[in-house]
């Protein structure tokens, strides 16, 4: 590898002396490459396209010498074109030039195009230009980048290299823009919260801390916008979201990572029912536009997201797929053991339970469900159901084993919402000299009065590990976060 460097790093001095300045160019190119190929894909083979000029700009990903003429693939963003470079056509010095590109190089063509015997479209070329020089070699081409750790750090080689992880972030671009029209569809406004916030709130996780010189004050990464969203439906903004960063302090997994991309949003005068339907509507939409299909496959498990989905409670979700009766268990914790699953000692019934599920159920529900009926000491920013006020009106939805969303009808009685928060932080700092903060400004907005209203909330990342089939979720983030390299 360094020998190879070196040798790029001669010719750029060579080319520089020569009078070339290969980091210098405004060369403006007239199409892209998917343009042409569509645009003359109809050609015979053989023929020309006669009167056509075009300019076209890429990167090197092939060469092929063939004595006085050369063949070559330039890649844009939209796809590759092949080039075709003739001594006689271009000149003996110009061809000289030529012959001492590299492939990882960007090169700017001109020319006329035809379509080759063999049926590709090619790019007859009169004139070219260097645009900038690669001194480092890329991977060779029947290898790959196989490496996931050097894909993951050099995500720029990855992209490079493998179409197929090009794809996967174009369908998430795609996704993230389907997701804000559908919204703006419905009147919902995008907004934008702190990522820097005096208290942390919304989520019972670790958050990262920084400091303010200024302010003189510890800041918090938010871990949830949404103790601010909701003041702003207290503001009369009836239906807001928000695709936000968010980060927690915490593992980092196939499921996990510190910093991640969700969806939040709040409509007014709405409750978990409405969102639930919502919810479903949304995701086979962007099923339906972004791959074209409601049925698609997951780690090798077919998946239908045709609507209605199943819907279960947690006890008959327990019940169903992990065989347990929580009306009939006497002793949780021996049986939580029995299964297998640890638990710790200050785990109280409702968390256990929790855990369960999440040992148990989870994995196996691979087709779109929804898990309802929470017991509110899980949910305490939740509103509890008139007619059992230990239950949440919350659900969250589950589709191949990942848990894609989780929403609720809005606890919006303050005094209620004081003695739940209250409780929470109870039980976070129990045991520790430390005791957390009440967002009190949160409480007063509240007490201004807040209509009876939905939250849902979607992880955008594990949405679209689900619609492309990726394993982690480091293959749907660009710059995942990684163990310093050893």
């Amino acid at each position: 590898m360094e020998e190879l460097i070196r040798v790029r790093r001669q010719k750029l001095e060579e080319l520089k002396s020569q009078g070339h300045n290969p980091f210098f160019c405004n060369f403006k190119p007239t199409h892209r490459a998917e343009e042409l190929l569509e645009k003359y894909g109809g050609l015979a083979a053989g023929q020309e396209a006669k009167g056509s000029r075009v300019a076209v700009a890429g990167r090197i990903m092939s060469l092929r010498w063939h004595g006085k003429s050369s063949f070559a693939h330039l890649m844009d963003g939209t796809a590759k074109i092949q080039v075709y470079v003739r001594c006689e056509v271009v000149g003996d010095e110009a061809y000289r030039l030529f012959k001492r590109f590299d492939i990882g190089d960007f090169l700017g063509v001109n020319g006329s195009v035809f379509k080759t015997r063999t049926g590709e479209v090619t790019v007859l070329v009169g004139g070219f230009v260097l645009l900038a020089k690669s001194l480092r070699p890329l991977p060779e081409k029947w290898h790959g980048l196989k490496d996931v750790e050097i894909r993951y750090r050099q995500r720029y080689l990855d992209l490079i290299c493998n179409p197929q992880v090009k794809e996967v972030f174009l369908i998430r671009s795609r996704i993230i823009s389907r997701i804000r029209k559908f919204l703006d569809d419905r009147g919902f406004l995008e907004i934008e919260t702190p990522m820097m916030q005096t208290l942390p709130g919304g989520a019972a996780a670790s958050p990262f801390v920084t400091h303010h010189k200024a302010l003189g004050r510890d800041l918090y990464l938010r871990i949830a916008p949404e103790l601010y969203l909701k003041r702003l439906v207290v503001g009369g903004l009836e239906r807001v979201y928000e695709i936000n960063r968010s980060f927690r302090n915490e593992g980092i997994s196939t499921r996990h990572n510190p910093e991640f991309t969700m969806l939040e949003l709040y409509q007014a005068y709405s409750d978990y029912e409405d969102l639930m339907e919502m919810t479903q509507e949304l995701i086979a939409h962007l099923a339906k536009q972004v791959l074209g299909t409601l049925k698609i496959e997951y780690q090798t498990q077919p998946i239908d997201l045709s609507p209605p989905w199943e819907r279960l409670t947690l006890a008959e979700a327990i019940s169903k797929y992990g065989g347990l009766d929580l009306v009939k268990v006497k002793d949780l914790r021996s049986r939580a053991k029995d299964l297998g699953i640890e638990v710790a000692n200050n785990e109280s019934d409702f968390q256990m339970i929790d855990d369960i599920f999440k040992e148990l159920v989870e994995p196996k529900l691979i087709q779109p469900t929804f898990i309802t009926d929470y017991p509110i000491e899980l949910t305490p920013l939740a509103r509890s159901k008139p007619e059992d006020h230990r239950i949440a009106e919350r659900f969250e939805l589950f589709v191949g084993g990942i848990e894609l969303a989780n929403a609720y009808s809005e606890l919006n009685d303050p005094v209620e919402q004081r003695e739940r928060l209250a409780q929470q932080m109870a039980l976070r700092w129990a045991g520790s000299e430390k005791a957390g903060k009440i967002d009190e400004d949160f409480i007063r907005a509240l007490e201004y009065g807040m209509p009876p209203t939905g939250g849902l909330g979607i992880g955008i990342d594990r949405l679209v590990m689900v619609l492309t089939n990726s394993a982690s979720i480091r293959n749907v983030i660009l710059f995942p976060h990684l163990r310093p390299e050893v």
